[in-house]
């Protein structure tokens, strides 16, 4: 038996939680691809520890664990599914944005729904080609406009928080995109009721706005 299957085995036979939790850190800093499989399982085991060590470690094998974590993400284990989704909103692959999309609108699970959310605005969009990024930016801010007003406050400052990024990522390519995010901002401090959301709204709308001027500065000097 190689090195890498007794670091998988060694997981696999762990007998305690501390033993296991041990067994998925070393498991997760060798960086195998192999492992990946068990890492996505220890996602269901109900030990958050263990969770968090096999997210960790995914997130450190990068690419090569996105598909892997769409093929085998746990649809009856709402645990094991939000840190699924923790770990895909993480490697930020476009390959995952149909599953983030729907999670964020239609997970029963609150913490499924506020990891997604947060996740889309982490989505590298230089990994699509120049004529998918538009349609699939303004997927995403019609999504965030919706879990925007999501019952659990949690999803709704995810939503704000995954709204900044994507007016960032859409400054100077999609103005009209960063001009509905400002517009969706400015009405949700009418309709927010949650002082940590309308408070984290301000912190974006403040750290927005000299972003547009600097941007429009420069494309007048380029006139």
């Amino acid at each position: 038996m190689t090195n890498d299957q007794n670091l998988i085995q060694a997981v696999k036979q762990a007998d305690s939680a501390p033993r296991l939790i041990a067994a998925v850190r070393t498991l997760a800093n060798a960086k195998i691809e192999a492992g990946i499989p068990t890492l996505i399982a220890v996602l269901s085991y109900n030990n958050p520890g263990a969770a968090v060590a096999a997210v960790d470690g995914l997130v450190k094998l990068g690419d090569v664990a996105v598909e892997p974590l769409l093929k085998l993400l746990d649809e009856y284990n709402y645990g094991g599914r939000a840190w699924a989704i923790r770990a895909l909103a993480q490697l930020a692959d476009p390959r995952a944005l149909e599953t983030l999309l729907n999670a964020a609108e239609t997970d029963f699970a609150l913490s499924v729904r506020r990891a997604a959310a947060k996740g889309l605005g982490n989505v590298q969009w230089s990994k699509l080609s120049p004529e998918e990024i538009p349609p699939a930016q303004g997927r995403v801010l019609k999504t965030l406009q919706v879990t925007s007003y999501d019952p659990e406050w949690v999803v709704r400052y995810a939503s704000v928080v995954g709204l900044q990024r994507l007016a960032t990522a859409v400054a100077e390519t999609q103005p009209d995109y960063w001009q509905q995010i400002v517009a969706h901002f400015e009405q949700l401090m009418k309709d927010e009721s949650d002082l940590a959301v309308c408070t984290r709204v301000q912190f974006a709308l403040a750290q927005l706005q000299p972003e547009m001027a600097e941007a429009g500065s420069t494309t007048a000097t380029s006139l």
